[in-house]
């Protein structure tokens, strides 16, 4: 009997642990890949290796929860284009100037034909973008008025340097039929100096313009005064531009400063966008903006302190918890 009652605890145990389930194993959450692409501009300009820097930084630094975020800069038409892109839901971020932002978000001026972009919205304002009008020494063009007549590349269609091109002749009474103008990117732009096949272009980026350094290499350049009386008047009708100085030495041959205006270069995103992703990213940015410094000269403009400047769009939600965080808006 005692060998019986011992067989059937045995068993009895044998299937209490056959029924019991095994211990769970924790299982790992996933990773999920979210890509993020910077639409910059022409690869002779600043925006280009800036926004390179910065896709290294987000790609290296704004991962969060299970989230890898990928991020990549891509060549495009610059500022205009480049809000027409997060209109269309075609990239998830861009550079752009603050001017064009501003009109994009409100059917203004270049877009007042056009339905506006709501979906712009703000991540930061990054640096200075200095118009900077360069001439071939032998054309002998010594001050604006001296392009009439001449070939003059107004930058790409649809850029932001078409704009302030446009904007700086009208108000020294020039127009498009004073001058031969021709539609380039800046690679181009100083392609075509380099070739002699016009005589001036204007670049809005950030100084020093790689391709502009290249030029100056090869070639004797001039940069073109706008005179400061000129420069008064320009800030006082046109109140996205500021006065700016290109300090000597700024480029080979460069001998003295140079008086022009400027304007802001702009990070912007679709507002689709997660709140998780945009903070992260912006936190990623002035976390680490110290590698940006390091890849281009204009990393050293781009601080925390100066943010939110000339921003006349709304903020994204990711970027606005973030410069709450930071005491930046109450």
């Amino acid at each position: 009997m005692l060998i019986l009652m011992l067989v059937v605890s045995l068993v009895s145990l044998s299937f209490f642990s056959a029924c019991t389930p095994e211990e769970e194993k924790p299982q790992e959450e996933e990773v999920k890949k979210v890509f993020f692409g910077i639409a910059t501009g022409g690869t002779g300009g600043t925006y280009f290796p800036v926004g390179g820097a910065i896709a290294q930084v987000v790609s290296n630094f704004a991962d969060y929860d299970n989230v890898d975020v990928v991020a990549t800069a891509q060549t495009s038409g610059a500022s205009v284009a480049n809000c027409n892109l997060i209109g269309k839901h075609e990239i998830e971020s861009a550079f752009a100037q603050n001017n064009v932002v501003y009109w994009a978000y409100t059917g203004t001026e270049i877009f007042k034909d056009k339905e506006p972009i709501k979906n712009l919205r703000a991540i930061a304002s990054l640096y200075p973008e200095t118009i900077q009008i360069v001439a071939l020494k032998k054309s002998g063009i010594k001050t604006v008025e001296d392009l009439k007549g001449k070939k003059v590349a107004v930058g790409d269609v649809g850029s932001g340097t078409e704009v302030d091109a446009r904007t700086i002749l009208n108000l020294h009474g020039i127009t498009y039929d004073d001058i031969d103008e021709q539609y380039m990117s800046f690679s181009e732009a100083t392609d075509a100096l380099k070739d002699e096949r016009i005589d001036a272009a204007f670049v809005t980026a950030g100084y020093p313009t790689s391709s502009i350094v290249a030029l100056a290499t090869t070639k004797d350049i001039v940069l073109v005064n706008i005179t400061p009386n000129m420069v008064q008047k320009l800030v006082e009708e046109v109140p996205y531009y500021a006065a700016a100085t290109i300090p000597a030495g700024t480029y080979k041959g460069q001998e003295e400063d140079v008086t022009t205006v400027t304007c802001l270069a702009q990070w912007v995103c679709d507002a689709d966008l997660d709140e998780d992703l945009v903070y992260n990213i912006t936190k990623a940015l002035w976390e680490h903006r110290d590698f940006v410094e390091k890849v281009h000269a204009k990393g050293k403009d781009i601080t925390l302190e100066t943010a939110i400047d000339g921003v006349a769009i709304p903020l994204h939600p990711g970027a606005e918890k973030y410069y709450k965080e930071k005491g930046l808006i109450h």
